[in-house]
């Protein structure tokens, strides 16, 4: 299935490549997370990710978060348009179990992604 894949091309790598998106200022926002974006001037949909600790402090919370976003975004990556995206968690996150987490995770994560389909 090869629609369903994150190569290494369709991440941010450099700070400079964050920096970029960030001051771009365009910006949706959701209940936990914001979504930053800008056009680049590739054919392909770029992600990347800012989980900071002060909004989860357990890795294992930060390590289910990113692995649910990527998930989101691996299955829209090829429908999505040519922009570089970054998902910020903005707000702090209750604990809770993993289980839950994840849905909470992906019920905020998913519109934001659903509105850039092509």
């Amino acid at each position: 299935m090869s629609s369903a894949n994150y190569p290494k091309e369709a991440r941010l790598h450099r700070p400079s490549e964050f920096a970029n998106v960030f001051a771009n200022r365009r910006v949706t926002r959701g209940a936990l997370f914001t979504l930053h974006y800008c056009p680049n001037q590739l054919e392909i949909a770029r992600l990347g990710l800012v989980i900071a600790k002060k909004n989860a402090s357990r890795s294992v919370t930060r390590n289910t978060i990113k692995r649910v976003v990527r998930d989101v975004f691996r299955h829209r990556r090829l429908q999505l348009s040519h922009k570089d995206y970054v998902i910020r968690l903005h707000r702090h996150v209750t604990p809770c179990s993993l289980r839950e987490l994840r849905k909470i995770v992906r019920a905020d994560v998913e519109p934001l992604f659903d509105q850039w389909l092509a």
